[in-house]
């Protein structure tokens, strides 16, 4: 299990489509998922230790930037051959385990988490209204560590992204296990 940062935030970078299934069989695309002031995609597990670590924090934080009007989806494109803890049944109970309410979809043939370039999980990608990329940092300053005291970096973010369209110029990178590819 590689530890991988995030590369930099490419202002403006447009979202690529996409169309994915949850483990239900329910389909969402980039234009269903966008919200009304910003879409946050997150490239996510089950069995990554750092996602485990920020999984209920998550729930939390993006419950609230959906009341600004900014939609969370997480995509899983980890090769679930190789790992089977994130296949698609393990993927249904792991998210209402976390108490996450946003879509959580699985890329079969991981093109789509290639063409984001996502690299780790947890990785970010926050999008303003226009599908313009605004954030690839970090979900907070807690890491895997104690929570109490955090500072929420992507919350802060993207409400700057839903009131302004831009996000912050100071990012800092998420880090965690590395994509799974086959």
């Amino acid at each position: 299990m590689a530890l991988l940062d995030t590369p930099v935030c490419n202002f403006d970078w447009p979202a690529p489509d996409f169309e994915l299934q949850d483990p239900d069989g329910q389909t969402t695309t980039l234009l269903s998922a966008m919200g009304p002031k910003g879409l946050l995609v997150a490239f996510l597990c089950n069995h990554c230790p750092y996602v485990q670590a920020i999984a209920e924090r998550l729930a939390e934080d993006t419950n609230e930037l959906k009341a600004t009007g900014v939609n969370t989806v997480a995509i899983m494109s980890n090769d679930y051959d190789l790992v089977p803890a994130d296949s698609p049944a393990n993927m249904k109970a792991y998210a209402k385990l976390s108490g996450w309410t946003f879509p959580y979809l699985v890329d079969e043939g991981q093109a789509v988490g290639k063409a984001y370039g996502a690299v780790c999980t947890p990785d970010f990608f926050g999008f303003n209204a226009h599908g313009g990329l605004q954030y690839r940092g970090r979900l907070d300053s807690a890491a895997m560590g104690n929570p109490d005291g955090r500072t929420r970096e992507l919350v802060h973010a993207m409400r700057q992204v839903a009131e302004t369209g831009k996000g912050p110029q100071d990012q800092i990178p998420s880090m965690g296990c590395s994509i799974k590819w086959r």
